[in-house]
Formats: C-alpha cells, structure tokens, sequence
C-alpha cells in the first residue's frame, strides 16, 4: 500500500520557520507529482503547494515568495520549507500524490496520512 507520512510541524511563532516532511514507501515515488495541502480548523482543504516528477512547481497565492516545495528522490522525500509564517497559516498540513486534470491537480485517492500540525503563534 501507497504512504505518504508527514512531519515537521510544531509552534512557531509569526515569522518564524519551519520545513516539513513528507516520506514515502514504495518504488513510484520518483515518477509521480506530489503535492502539500492544509486544513484550518472550520475550512476547507487547500492545495498549498505542488512539484512534479521533473520538478516543476506551483503555489498558492498566498504562500509564493514565502513557501517552497522540494524534492529529494534518493530519499522519497519531498519537503516544504515555510519562511515568515503568518497567523494564518496555522492548520494540519498533509501530503499527497497529486494528478493534473481539468485544469488543475488533484489527489489520486482519498487515502489521507495523519498530516502534522503547524501552528503560528502572535
């Protein structure tokens, strides 16, 4: 079975840093785009952040200049280094295999790791 397990997450406080970690089982790691989302208590889930197999990347609004996504295929890790955190990006961060479709990506299943909590503090 596909995993994906996430980590890095704790408190921080409005400025600060933190990189997360998102470790993967399996042979497919390196042929597949990976994506980070995160979900804020009374919110929707929301793709934060994106990188193919080729490395491409993509970002929310609201995280570019600030949040950047990673790779490292010998280790089936992909990383997402978060600089000058805000209030409100406080949420559980979680991680996926994601497919571009339709204009966008998505997650390939709706299998969902524990994801890790970030939370920024005033």
């Amino acid at each position: 079975q596909v995993q994906l397990v996430e980590s890095g997450g704790g408190l921080v406080q409005a400025g600060g840093s933190l990189r997360l970690s998102c470790a993967a089982s399996g042979s497919i790691f390196r042929f597949n785009a990976v994506g980070w989302y995160r979900q804020a208590p009374g919110k929707q889930r929301e793709l934060v952040a994106t990188i193919t197999s080729s490395r491409t990347t993509n970002y929310l609004d609201s995280v570019k200049g600030r949040f950047t996504i990673s790779r490292d295929n010998g280790k089936n890790t992909v990383y997402l280094q978060m600089n000058s955190l805000k209030l409100e990006d406080t949420a559980v961060y979680y991680c996926h295999y994601v497919r571009w479709y339709s204009g966008g990506y998505f997650p390939t299943g709706d299998n969902w790791g524990q994801g890790t909590q970030v939370t920024v503090s005033s």
